[in-house]
């Protein structure tokens, strides 16, 4: 199941990444440092309600629909999410209003209540994402991601193009998700027939959402404090350039991250309910070897090329801090990613999101001390040694906690040797000459590919060469 996914989502992620790397490209430069700021604080807040509100029920659709299938209690499940969705939703026009009347620039609002206002058909949408991924469905899931993903970022340059500044990305996407759910909605809504709104299964999914919910929200404490407080301390164009930097930095680590975590989790669940822990341990070792292999070199190359990525991807205007806080990123990007889409996901699999809830914490609380302590002293600097030391220390959380209750597999060796190969790569990367823009990136892209791709397949890590041979015999009918 778990290679299967990793084939089916592998076209979504392909343009979640060439998007993302637009988003950057073209965002930077049709918006100016303020408005690309406003549009970094708008996000963050749209994420942080959607998460408060409605993430914990997306969640308790995608865990317990194959339990829901086996007991035949289906229309049960999903009569009870969409009615607790009905719930909490309309709490978010008043948060709507609520934004409006803060005492903000006036761009800075509407670009904030537009956010909260695409979160309503973003959450719709990956509801039906989700029951799509539980259930096996791998294109029917991809093909959402793909129109959302696309479309939000054509709707929403239109949009900036025609001045809506720093609320126009956020619009795109909620324009798109709006025509996708109307699109799938009635079909989803159809699977409720017969269905009862069920109090137990209602306190169930919330015992097992809400702590996820938030978790997710110190996750997002964790991944904005930084960008609330320079816009407090600084200004919104630190901000600008913040974001840029974080975007370059953690977008390319999270399409990859997101890709094996589509196709993970649902293996991992599989594998647990079928085989028990023996079957599990299995799934896990093989998900974490290619995580390790894929993304460790991806935030080594992130660090190494980030000057001349800057230059082929960012704005005049915001391209020089950009570059700086892009090697930082992705270190913490890495760490986090690991975290989020491998080790925590132990406290999912054993239905114990208190613990996750734990886990997160820590970190989270130590990142608002850091960044408060350090951005009045530091400036941008501070945010960056605050980000980098906080998803380190949650990375070393998780790990202690999640052996305690579903432990899953860490390859030493594997990490071992992707870590050796990164060194030689960076080795011989630093040896190539700063030409500059694309003439750069491109060397060293392309040497430092060459060199980790021959010491890992030289090796056989993981057993790299036998995986890749199934993969390119799967694939190659459909090519």
């Amino acid at each position: 199941m778990f290679w299967r996914g990793v084939l089916g989502y592998l076209p979504v992620n392909i343009v979640q990444g060439v998007v993302g790397l637009l988003t950057i490209v073209l965002f930077t430069r049709v918006l100016d440092p303020a408005q690309y700021g406003a549009y970094a604080l708008a996000f963050s807040v749209g994420s942080l309600i959607h998460t408060c509100l409605l993430n914990w029920i997306e969640a308790a659709m995608a865990r317990f629909l194959a339990t829901r299938e086996g007991d035949g209690r289906l229309a049960d499940h999903f009569t009870t999410l969409y009615r607790l969705w009905l719930g909490a939703a309309v709490l978010i026009p008043a948060a709507c209003v609520i934004a409006l009347l803060l005492p903000l620039n006036q761009p800075l609002k509407i670009a904030i209540a537009a956010a909260l206002a695409s979160t309503l058909v973003n959450s719709l949408m990956k509801m039906a994402q989700e029951r799509r991924r539980s259930a096996g469905e791998v294109s029917g899931a991809a093909l959402l991601g793909m129109a959302q993903t696309a479309g939000g970022f054509a709707v929403g340059l239109a949009l900036a193009f025609a001045g809506l500044g720093g609320a126009a990305p956020v619009l795109g996407v909620g324009v798109i998700s709006a025509i996708c759910v109307a699109v799938v909605l009635p079909g989803e809504l159809k699977r409720m027939a017969g269905g009862k709104f069920d109090k137990s299964l209602a306190r169930t999914y919330a015992a097992y959402g809400l702590p996820l919910s938030l978790s997710l929200i110190l996750a997002l404490v964790l991944a904005s404090t930084d960008r609330l407080l320079l816009g407090a301390f600084l200004d919104e164009a630190t901000v600008g350039v913040y974001h840029a930097g974080y975007s370059l930095g953690s977008r390319t680590l999270d399409v990859v991250f997101i890709w094996l975590g589509m196709a993970g989790m649902p293996a991992l669940i599989s594998a647990l309910e079928r085989g028990g822990q023996t079957a599990l341990s299995e799934a896990a070792r093989e998900l974490a070897s290619f995580m390790i292999l894929l993304t460790l070199p991806a935030a080594v190359g992130l660090a190494l090329v980030a000057r001349p990525l800057a230059d082929l991807m960012v704005g005049e205007a915001l391209r020089d801090g950009a570059s700086h806080v892009t090697p930082w990123i992705a270190a913490s990007g890495w760490l986090s990613g690991v975290t989020a889409y491998y080790l925590v996901e132990g406290f999912l699999l054993a239905r114990r999101t208190s613990l996750l809830l734990v886990s997160m914490t820590i970190p989270a609380v130590v990142n608002a001390i850091l960044n408060l302590v350090l951005i009045p002293r530091m400036g941008l600097d501070g945010a960056l040694w605050a980000t980098t030391i906080s998803y380190g220390l949650g990375a070393v959380v998780a790990w202690g906690l999640s052996r305690r209750t579903c432990p899953l597999p860490i390859p030493w060796g594997v990490l071992a040797k992707a870590g050796a190969a990164c060194t030689a790569m960076a080795a011989c990367v630093s040896l190539v000459p700063a030409f500059g823009g694309i003439v750069e990136l491109t060397l060293k892209a392309g040497v430092g590919a060459a060199v980790y791709g021959v010491i890992v397949l030289g090796l056989d890590v993981g057993g790299l060469r036998a995986k890749l041979s199934v993969l390119i015999r799967r694939r190659a009918p459909a090519l």
